[in-house]
């Protein structure tokens, strides 16, 4: 049967439905990367949005157990030119479309993704409806700035994963679990908190770094947590990732601000200012800390977005912090930066689980 992407702007792209999900809103964003399609569908940064795919051909490799981003399926929807029905690789479990189906997760097939995406990129990211409807209804319709996506994807207990090295606390804002895994290949304890966790609660985990995740939705929403953040950064050495990055920045006195049609990928370069390097990246963000808010705090501007020059990563000036807008854990995506973490386990060691200050 028909079915049908409405978007803000009262343009309509007719494709193919796939029986039984419900019609569903959500903002609309494109992801450029070829392969990746099950880490990003899993990502709770894409919550709260339908995901167009550039890539023609999605789901020739199928569905595995390993790369799970979280515990289920986090986009609203997906737009797909062409799905493999059957997927072919050793380690599949089912099809993408036979998993879709059994999560009722809806999909538009045989769209022309190549004029959305000109959509996007010329009128900005908007809101869509996806809907085996011709006419678009937007009753109960919220934006992303709307929702409280960040209390929906974090956990509301803590969770602990075993180690013999580093003691990492990781706040969740809703985390990729790539990022959990990264650490504790590299030896580390790991105890994931929520978010809202108290400053003195988290203080008797006694750790010896903590990690700001990733996460979905606009980061102005947390303002209530930034004092927290703001203590908890200056008092362990920290590593701050994606929407973790832009709450760093907005706890230490500075602001973001919305791209056009964000950064979504698994090949966006990067300049590393010290090392004077570019390094291909995994990213998935809509909103960029703003360079200038930082000039007059103790952080130095280090990484830079190569194609449209944004804020890419920081380093505070006498703190152990690294706060970087991509994704070092890389799923999917190149591993260049993967070192990061490493970096931030030299950071760990050089304290030594000391307070920097009382």
């Amino acid at each position: 049967m028909k079915g049908y992407l409405h978007l803000a702007n009262e343009e309509t792209y007719e494709g193919i439905w796939i029986d039984g999900a419900k019609a569903v809103h959500g903002e609309v964003v494109f992801f450029t990367g070829m392969t990746g399609y099950q880490e990003v569908i899993t990502d709770p940064s894409f919550r709260g949005q339908i995901v167009v795919f550039t890539y023609p051909l999605i789901g020739n490799y199928g569905v595995n157990e390993v790369d799970m981003e979280s515990d289920d399926i986090q986009v609203n929807g997906v737009v797909i030119s062409e799905m493999s029905a059957e997927g072919h690789h050793y380690e599949s479990v089912k099809s993408f479309q036979q998993w879709l189906v059994e999560k009722n997760i809806p999909v538009l097939l045989g769209a022309d993704t190549r004029d959305i995406v000109k959509a996007i990129r010329s009128e900005g990211m908007m809101g869509g409806q996806l809907s085996p409807a011709p006419t678009p209804h937007w009753e109960g319709y919220l934006t992303i700035e709307e929702q409280e996506l960040v209390q929906e994807a974090s956990v509301s207990s803590q969770e602990l994963y075993p180690g013999q090295g580093d003691h990492v606390v990781l706040v969740d804002f809703g985390y990729k679990h790539s990022i959990r895994k990264q650490l504790q290949e590299l030896g580390c304890k790991v105890t994931v908190v929520p978010y809202n966790i108290a400053l003195d609660e988290l203080k008797q985990l006694q750790p010896d770094g903590v990690v700001f995740s990733n996460g979905p939705g606009d980061p102005e929403q947390m303002h209530p947590y930034l004092p927290t953040m703001k203590q908890l950064s200056l008092t362990y050495p920290t590593l701050a990732i994606c929407l973790g990055h832009q709450l760093m920045a907005l706890a230490h006195g500075g602001t973001t601000s919305k791209l056009k049609f964000g950064h979504r990928g698994a090949n966006q370069p990067v300049f590393d200012k010290k090392l004077n390097k570019v390094f291909m990246t995994s990213q998935n963000h809509s909103f960029v800390v703003d360079e200038d808010s930082m000039q007059n705090s103790a952080f130095e501007m280090r990484f830079h977005n190569v194609n449209d020059g944004s804020a890419e990563g920081m380093v505070h000036q006498n703190k152990p912090i690294l706060s970087v807008q991509f994704h070092p854990e890389a799923k999917p995506g190149p591993e260049d930066s993967r070192w990061m973490f490493a970096e931030f386990l030299k950071m760990m060691d050089a304290v030594r689980g000391e307070k920097v200050y009382a």
